[in-house]
C-alpha cells in the first residue's frame, strides 16, 4: 500500500484517534492511515461482516458542484447541472432522482477509466443545482481539475476533502446510525440526505463498498471526534483498518482503481456495463462510445473474472495461464478470503476463458497454482432494498 514517502504524507481529522486505538498507520492515496488495529485484519474483516466496521475514508474526495446561476426551477436546475458533468462520464445524472446516487466512471477520449466515482442529485428541492460527488484519493487532484474545467463559468467546485468520511459498514450498521439519527433508517440503498446533528450538518449516504449495508458519512473536521466516539460508544462497532476494507470490497468482487481499472481498462471489460447507462448508450454521447458500444455488442478482448485459487493467494501481478499453461491473463487483485477460508483473486482474461467453472492456474512465485473462474461477487451483497 505504500506509495509516497513519511514526510510527504497528509493526515486526517481524526489521524491522533487512530494513533492513541492503536492503529498501525501507513501511507495510502498520499495519506497516513490505518491499515488495521491489534485486533488483526481477519478480526476486523469478520468483524464487519457480523456487526458493524467504522471505517475512515477521509482520504477520498468528496465535493459539491454547484451552478453559478439557478433559475428556480429545481428540475431544470438539475438538468443544467447534468449537462455539465455527463459529457466526462458515462451516467446518466439527469435521470438521477431527487436523493439519488449514481456509481459512474469518468471516461478518457478512448473509453478508459480515469476514475470511479460516485454523483448525486440532493434530496431537498433547495438545493437542486448542485450535485455531491465523491472521488477517489490518487486521482482526485486531476478528477477536480477536469470537473472544474468542464464546468468553468456555469457552476463551481467546491472541494470536501479537508472533511471527516467515515464508513460505518455491516448488518447492525443501520441499528447503530438510527439510535443516533431515527431517520437514516429510512435512506433506500445508494440515497443520501442530509440531517443535523449536534450543531453541525451531516451528510449521510446508504453506500459503501464492502458489500454490506452501511453508510458513508461526511462530517466536518472539528465535529468528526466527537461523532467518531459517538459511534465508537456502541459496543456493536469496532474501529477496521484498510486492510479489512481491501478484503471486504475483493470478495464483493468489487474493483479498485488503479489496480482493476486504470486507463485502459474500460466499464465494458470491467464488468461494469450496469454503470453506462441506458439513455447514454441510446444517445452515444459519452467519451469512448465507438469502443464501448462495440465491446457492448461483444467485440472484447478481454473481460474481468472471479478466480477461485487453490494453495496461497495469487497477488495482483500474477500471471493467469490457460489448461495448456500459456499466459491469458494477470491478476490485478488478490488475497485471502476471510469468509470463504481460502484465496481469491480478480483478473482479466480473454472472454473465451470467462465462463463460470473454466479451469484456469495461475502462477505464484514461479509455481503453477489451480485456479477456477467463479460468480461474482465472491459473497453475496447485503444491500438494503428499501420495499416499494
Amino acid at each position: 500500500m505504500a506509495d509516497t514517502s513519511p514526510q510527504d504524507l497528509k493526515t486526517v481529522p481524526l489521524n491522533d484517534v487512530h494513533v492513541a486505538l492503536g492503529g498501525r498507520m501507513v501511507p495510502f492515496g498520499g495519506y497516513s492511515l490505518p491499515v488495521q488495529y491489534p485486533t488483526g485484519i481477519i478480526t476486523e474483516h469478520k468483524w464487519t461482516r457480523e456487526h458493524a466496521g467504522l471505517f475512515d475514508v477521509s482520504h477520498m474526495g468528496p465535493s459539491f458542484l454547484l451552478l453559478n446561476e439557478k433559475s428556480g426551477d429545481p428540475d431544470a436546475d438539475h438538468a443544467a447541472i447534468a449537462a455539465l458533468v455527463e459529457p466526462l462520464i458515462c451516467g446518466d445524472i439527469k435521470g438521477l432522482k431527487p436523493g439519488q446516487i449514481r456509481y459512474t466512471l469518468l471516461l478518457n477520449e478512448t473509453g478508459g477509466a480515469l476514475d470511479d466515482l460516485m454523483i448525486a442529485r440532493p434530496a431537498d428541492p433547495a438545493w437542486a443545482g448542485s450535485l455531491y460527488i465523491v472521488v477517489n484519493a490518487g486521482t482526485k487532484d486531476a478528477d477536480f481539475a477536469r470537473i472544474a474545467a468542464a464546468s468553468a463559468g456555469k457552476a463551481t467546485l467546491n472541494r470536501a476533502d479537508n472533511c471527516a468520511l467515515l464508513a460505518l459498514q455491516g448488518p447492525d450498521a443501520v441499528a447503530v446510525l438510527s439510535s443516533i439519527i431515527p431517520e437514516v433508517a429510512e435512506l433506500g440503498f445508494m440515497t443520501y440526505r442530509s440531517f443535523p446533528w449536534n450543531g453541525t450538518v451531516l451528510v449521510i449516504a446508504r453506500s459503501g463498498y464492502t458489500g454490506e449495508d452501511g453508510f458513508e458519512i461526511l462530517v466536518e473536521p472539528e465535529h468528526a471526534k466527537a461523532f467518531w466516539d459517538a459511534l465508537a460508544l456502541d459496543g456493536r462497532v469496532k474501529p477496521i483498518g484498510l486492510g479489512a476494507r481491501d478484503s471486504l470490497r475483493l470478495e464483493a468482487g468489487l474493483p479498485l482503481y488503479g489496480h482493476d481499472l486504470d486507463e485502459t481498462i474500460s466499464p465494458t471489460e470491467a464488468g461494469l456495463n450496469f454503470a453506462v447507462s441506458k439513455r447514454r448508450r441510446e444517445a452515444a454521447d459519452f467519451p469512448g462510445a465507438a469502443r464501448i458500444l462495440k465491446e457492448y455488442g461483444g467485440e472484447l478482448s478481454r473481460v474481468r473474472v472471479g478466480l477461485l485459487v487453490d494453495g496461497a493467494p495469487a497477488r495482483e501481478g500474477a500471471e493467469i495461464l490457460d489448461a495448456s499453461g500459456a499466459v491469458i491473463g494477470k491478476v490485478t487483485s488478490g488475497g485471502f478470503s476471510p469468509s470463504l477460508s481460502r484465496a481469491i483473486a480478480l483478473g482479466f482474461v480473454p472472454p473465451d476463458h470467462a465462463a463460470v467453472g473454466t479451469k484456469l492456474s495461475v502462477s505464484v512465485r514461479g509455481r503453477s497454482q489451480s485456479a477456477e473462474v467463479a460468480a461474482l461477487p465472491f459473497v453475496p451483497h447485503r444491500y438494503y432494498r428499501k420495499p416499494v
